[in-house]
C-alpha cells in the first residue's frame, strides 16, 4: 500500500490556484494541507460554523464567510483552476431537525458554487457526495448504478447536489465529479460536536474514562475510511485527464466493519476496557454500508493509501497529542486558556 505523500499527481497542482469550500473543516483542512505541500496556491472559504481557523494550513488564504454570499464566493473563486466543494451541513440528525436549513446549505449552496465556478472558468469541480445516498439498499457492496434510497434530508440534499453537477456538465460543459464518501474518519474530527462521528466520539469517551455509547445494537456495519484516502481521491479526480462530466464515484476502502469491532480495536490500541453502553438507534441512520470501489479504480486509478487499522492508530495518536497539548497549556497558563 502506497502512502499519500508518494503521489505528486503529475505536478498538476504546482502553482495552481485552488479553492476549498469548507476548508477549515475536517476533510477540507486535510485537503488544503496536502495541496499546500504540492505547492498549490490554496484559498479557503469557510464561515467557521463547523470548522476551526487553526485547522487551516499557514500557507492558505482564508476568506471568512458563507458560500451563500454570492459576492464573497465570486471573489474566492477568481483565478482558480480547481474547486473542491466540501462545505455542507454534514450531520444526519441535524438535517432531520432542520431540513430547510440543510436544503439551503447543501442544495442552494452547491448551485451557487457551480455557478461561480462556471463564471470564473474553473477547470473542474469536485463535490463531496455521500454514501447516505444508498440508504438501506440491501445490495452490498453499494454500486454507483444502484438507485438512491434517501432516509434523511441530508441524504436527499447530497443526491440533489450530484444531479446539479451532472446538469451543469451537460448544459454548460463544466467538468465535474461527485465523490461519494464512506464514513471518513481521522485526525481533526471534532469529538465535542453534538453530532460527532462515531470514531471521534468513541476516542473522546475512552480517553476520558467514560463508557462509549452505541446508538443501536452495535451490529451496524460501515466502510470506515481514513481521511487520507478521500484526500487522495480528490486529487486524483482533479488531476485526471478523463473528461469527467458529473460522474458519481464511490470512495471508501471496500470493507465492512461492525461498530462493536471498531470499539474492540480501539480498546486494544489504548489498552483499555472498551465495553459500550447502548441507546436507541437514531432517526435517519442506515443499518449497513460498504463501497464497491471498482469504478474509482477504473476511472481514477484509485487505491486506498491507508487501511482501517492504520487510520485508527493515527487518529488515536493525534487525539492523545491534542490532549497533551491542552494539558500543558492549561498548566502553563494557570488553568485558563
Amino acid at each position: 500500500m502506497s502512502t499519500l505523500k508518494q503521489h505528486d499527481y503529475h505536478g498538476t497542482f504546482r502553482g495552481a490556484r485552488v479553492l476549498i469550500t469548507g476548508g477549515a473543516g475536517f476533510i477540507g483542512s486535510h485537503l488544503g494541507a496536502r495541496l499546500a505541500e504540492l505547492d498549490a496556491e490554496v484559498r479557503v472559504i469557510d464561515d467557521l460554523s463547523g470548522g476551526h481557523e487553526r485547522n487551516i494550513d499557514p500557507k492558505a488564504t482564508l476568506l471568512r464567510g458563507s458560500i451563500l454570499d454570492d459576492a464573497l464566493l465570486a471573489r474566492s473563486v477568481e483565478g482558480c483552476a480547481y474547486v473542491f466543494h466540501q462545505a455542507a451541513m454534514v450531520s444526519v440528525p441535524e438535517s432531520v431537525e432542520k431540513p430547510m436549513r440543510c436544503m439551503e446549505l447543501n442544495v442552494d449552496g452547491t448551485r451557487s458554487v457551480l455557478e461561480a465556478a462556471k463564471r470564473a472558468g474553473v477547470k473542474r469541480v469536485m463535490f463531496a457526495a455521500s454514501a447516505a445516498a444508498y440508504g438501506n439498499n440491501p445490495n452490498l457492496p453499494s454500486k454507483e448504478s444502484d438507485a438512491p434510497d434517501c432516509w434523511s434530508p441530508y441524504a436527499a440534499s447530497k443526491v440533489a447536489g450530484e444531479l446539479l453537477l451532472q446538469t451543469w456538465s451537460r448544459c454548460y460543459d463544466q467538468s465535474t465529479v461527485s465523490l461519494r464518501y464512506f464514513n471518513i474518519f481521522g485526525p481533526r474530527q471534532d469529538p465535542k460536536s453534538a453530532y460527532a462521528a462515531v470514531i471521534s466520539a468513541f476516542s473522546d469517551a475512552l480517553a476520558a474514562g467514560r463508557q462509549p455509547r452505541i446508538m443501536g445494537d452495535g451490529e451496524q456495519t460501515r466502510d470506515f475510511t481514513p481521511v487520507a484516502n478521500v484526500v487522495h481521491a480528490n486529487l486524483l479526480a482533479a488531476s485526471s485527464e478523463k473528461a469527467l462530466a458529473g460522474d458519481v464515484i464511490n470512495i471508501g476502502c471496500g470493507t465492512r466493519i461492525r461498530l462493536l469491532d471498531v470499539l474492540a480495536r480501539m480498546g486494544e490500541v489504548l489498552n483499555v476496557d472498551a465495553s459500550p453502553s447502548f441507546a436507541a438507534a437514531r432517526a435517519g441512520d442506515v443499518r449497513h454500508s460498504s463501497a464497491d470501489i471498482s469504478k474509482a479504480r477504473a476511472m481514477l486509478g484509485y487505491e486506498p493509501v491507508m487501511n482501517f487499522a492504520q487510520g485508527i492508530r493515527a487518529t488515536l495518536e493525534w487525539a492523545n497529542a491534542q490532549r497533551g497539548e491542552v494539558g500543558a497549556g492549561n498548566q502553563h497558563a494557570g488553568g485558563t486558556r
